[in-house]
This record gives C-alpha cells, structure tokens and sequence, in this order.
C-alpha cells in the first residue's frame, strides 16, 4: 500500500508535468518570436534563457557514463534544429553499451534535476514551510509563508534556476530508449525471485528505499507543476497582449 501510494503521487504529478512543460517550451517560443520577429533571434534568446537547465541535463548524462565507464563523443550545448524540425538545445554522444548503463545514463537528467529542485527549494526557496502549511490545510499561513519566500535572498535568481531545470529535466525519447527492455527484465527477475521464495526478503530490503525514491521524484514534480501553473497564465498574458499589439498570432 505504501509504494501504491507514493506511485499514484508520482503519476498524479508526471501527468500534468509533461503537459505544462511541452505548454511552456512551446510558447516561450513563440513569445520571443513575436518580440523579434525573427526565428533565429527568438531560438537564440530561447535557448540563452533555457541555459542553465541545459547545462544540468546534459552535463548529468556526461557525468553518469563517465562514473560507468562509458566513454563519451561529441558534447554540445548549443542549441540545432533536427531534419524533422524537432529543437534540440544540446547533446552527448555515447557509445553503445548495455541496457543497465545505456538506461541509467539516460535516467541522469531526471535524477540530477530532482535533486537540484529539492535542494535549492528547501535551501534557498524555502518551500518547506510552505508546503507543512499546505499539509495542515492553513490557508493564511501558507500565504504568509509563500511573501516571507519572495523575502529571501536571490529569490528571483533561485525561481529562475529552478524553472529552466525542472522545465529541461524530462529525459528525451532516446534518454528512455532502454528503459522498458531494463523494466521488463527487472520485472522477470523478480517474479523469478518471490516464486523461489524470496518475497519477504526483497521487501525489507527494497521497499523502504524505492518509496523515498519515489517520493523524492514525485515531490520533485509536484515544485514544478506548482510553479508551472504559476507562470504560464503570465507567458499566456503577456502572449496575448502582444498578439494584440503587433496583430500577429503565432500557430502552435
């Protein structure tokens, strides 16, 4: 019931995250290319803004198949246009290895940007107090807690940090290539174990460690989805307006 708990959390939040970030990206850039008006400028200043997130996703992958072994090719941060129009804002190459390595160099990004938005939340944000009094159902305090928030030092900065990451931390579908092969193995091994009778051992030894994992990502999620939710009606605004202004509509 525990782990059914924390993976309900996890989908409940992973859901409207893919959602909002593919929202963001894509009307981000269509606010700078109504701004300038030109499709090279507003992917360069989109991709300037998104920097930062760039740098942590790509730089976990390259130091996950380092720490594995994995020797690693070309490693780029600037931001190419695919033959199928799909952006890529940067890249690292790797060899082919097997599923363990090949998924869990691909997992690196999610980890690493989990880490980061949980760490500079409670370090630099503050978000746990905010949350307790989400918990306790105290609407007053929670208002109290989120203006002593904007108070803090570098707040600004800090928020800014924390949406390139989150908004930069999915893994993309060649990151995910070998997870389900992985997942389905893994699954099979251990079938093979509980029906040879080791249910009760992998269950004290795995559940409590899986579920803080879990928890951990999920609480990852629910800061972004959070903070999604809170600048998307301002990019949508201020979208609007400038569709008003210059009479020109950017089609998604």
């Amino acid at each position: 019931m525990i782990l059914l708990a924390s993976w309900l959390w996890l989908l409940l939040s992973l859901i409207p995250l893919v959602v909002l970030e593919r929202w963001i990206h894509r009307h981000l850039q269509g606010l700078w290319l109504l701004i300038f008006r030109h499709d090279e400028i507003a992917l360069a200043v989109y991709s300037l803004l998104m920097f930062p997130g760039v740098v942590v996703h790509e730089s976990s992958h390259w130091l996950a198949a380092t720490f594995l072994g994995v020797r690693t090719g070309k490693f780029s941060l600037l931001p190419e246009r695919m033959p199928n129009g799909v952006l890529r804002l940067g890249y690292v190459e790797t060899e082919k290895v097997d599923l363990v390595r090949e998924a869990l160099i691909g997992m690196a990004p999610l980890v690493a940007g989990a880490a980061v938005i949980i760490l500079v939340g409670d370090a630099r944000l503050g978000v746990g107090p905010v949350g307790a009094a989400l918990a306790r159902g105290d609407l007053l305090d929670t208002l109290v807690t989120l203006q002593a928030m904007t108070r803090a030092s570098d707040f600004w900065f800090w928020l800014y940090f924390i949406f390139t990451v989150s908004n930069s931390m999915l893994p993309s579908a060649s990151d995910r290539r070998a997870w389900l092969p992985l997942a389905a193995g893994v699954a099979l091994l251990l079938a093979v174990l509980v029906y040879a009778g080791f249910g009760a051992l992998l269950a004290q030894t795995l559940l409590g460690p899986v579920d803080a994992a879990l928890r951990a990502l999920a609480l990852a999620f629910t800061i972004t989805v959070c903070l999604n939710l809170v600048l998307a009606p301002v990019i949508w605004l201020i979208e609007q307006t400038l569709m008003r202004l210059t009479g020109l509509k950017v089609q998604y």
